[in-house]
């Protein structure tokens, strides 16, 4: 017990995270080295302050209230859910942070420990994530308007061929920018993403080796919550490398013989842990279980299709998986009981960085079904939905049963 109290200490004192403790009367009674890092104070001087001290004047009043409210029914969750968090340093400076509570109780009374990460570099990274795109958006506008209006000078001065070429020459190197600053927008956001992966997977390996004390519960949903957000950042990742490969005209199908029945159980399994509490996979195949396809492009479209309705459905949901295949196409039909897509967004569901208006604080990038009309596309291939908001989601992917010798790519 003395070596597990040590390491406790230990991850304490270390964590990578500030760590604010407080009674029942919300004052601060201990904090870890980052937290006073964070805050700018030294060893002591928080202890016995309210918390209202981390926390810029204009929301302190209020959130006295709050505070009092939380206490009277504590639980664990996150705070400012729909809405940005700043917290005060020792200075009166202030800075943007993500905060999560977790109360407990031991023999001298009751307890809430707050987590706080500074979100200072994210909400930088967001910006430029954001400012990039409004560039990609003028650019895509600026580049339509010169076709449009290159057509119509093709229509009405054939005789003007020299000066229509160089007006093709000049939409060419547009487009060619276009294309560069989405690829330099990609490689930004992939690096950007690699060090906080690195960081929260070395995290939690730690606190997941503690499974014999008393707090094991609060920290096992420590640390599901941290591989969330791995599995969410990867996912992330992934959809920009995809998008990145399939730009650059580096996907290529390679149709390999396929057993469904194998490939399904095993993906449905590896989904099965991406699962919120309850929620179930339901696999069936019908028809033939041998058929040639590209196994990775295959995988990429069920793992983006079954990852939505992991996500935009509630615990204790059925997300469905059935295929039926035959000697000519494999027809496969992902469903969920999940949010539904609004009608008004439903034509614009498969554009790039398009996020449907009820996804709310859902993590993604709007990379992820456009990647799967390209990946159909490029299979020779069909996609399609159907969705009632508060009812669920079902998509149609037709992909034909090919042979060997047939393969092609694409080259956006």
């Amino acid at each position: 017990m003395t070596r597990h109290i040590e390491m406790l200490d230990a991850l304490f004192k270390h964590a990578t995270e500030g760590i604010v403790v407080v009674d029942k009367t919300g004052t601060i009674v201990m904090l870890n080295p980052k937290a006073r890092e964070l805050f700018g104070y030294a060893d002591t001087e928080l202890i016995g302050k309210k918390i209202e001290a981390l926390i810029p004047q204009r929301y302190s009043k209020n959130h006295v209230g709050y505070r009092n409210e939380y206490l009277e029914e504590p639980k664990a969750r996150g705070m400012g859910h729909l809405m940005d968090l700043f917290a005060k340093r020792n200075d009166g400076s202030e800075f943007p942070v993500e905060v999560s509570l977790s109360p407990f109780k031991t023999s001298v009374g009751e307890f809430v420990v707050s987590f706080i990460v500074d979100i200072t570099e994210r909400k930088k990274q967001e910006k430029r994530i954001i400012d990039a795109n409004l560039e990609i958006q003028k650019l895509n506008a600026e580049l339509e308007e010169r076709v449009e209006l290159r057509t119509k000078e093709l229509a009405n001065a054939l005789q003007k061929i020299e000066e229509s070429q160089e007006e093709v020459l000049r939409a060419l190197k547009k487009e060619k920018e276009l294309n560069n600053m989405k690829s330099q927008f990609v490689t930004i956001a992939s690096h950007e993403f690699r060090t906080p992966l690195a960081t929260i997977l070395s995290s939690a390996s730690l606190i997941s080796r503690y499974t014999t004390t008393e707090e094991e519960e609060k920290r096992h949903k420590h640390v599901q919550r941290i591989k969330s957000a791995v599995t969410n950042l990867t996912e992330i990742l992934n959809d920009f490398l995809s998008i990145g490969k399939l730009e650059e005209g580096h996907v290529h199908i390679v149709p390999v013989e396929v057993n469904l029945a194998a490939f399904g159980n095993t993906l449905v399994e590896e989904m099965q842990g991406l699962c919120k509490e309850g929620q179930q996979i339901q696999f069936q195949l019908t028809g033939n279980a041998e058929v040639w396809l590209d196994k990775q492009l295959l995988r990429n479209i069920l793992f983006n299709l079954l990852s939505n309705g992991v996500k935009y459905s509630e615990p204790g949901k059925i997300i469905s998986l059935n295929i039926k295949a035959d000697s000519e196409s494999v027809v496969i039909e992902v469903k969920d009981q999940g949010i539904g897509i609004p009608l008004a967004d439903q034509s614009n569901v498969f554009d790039r960085f398009f996020r449907a208006q009820n996804a709310g604080t859902v993590q993604g990038t709007g990379l992820g079904l456009n990647i799967v009309s390209k990946y159909v596309d490029l299979m020779g291939g069909t996609v399609s939905f159907s969705s009632e908001v508060g009812i669920g989601t079902t998509f149609v992917v037709t992909l034909p049963n090919l042979v060997p010798a047939k393969s092609k790519s694409i080259s956006l």
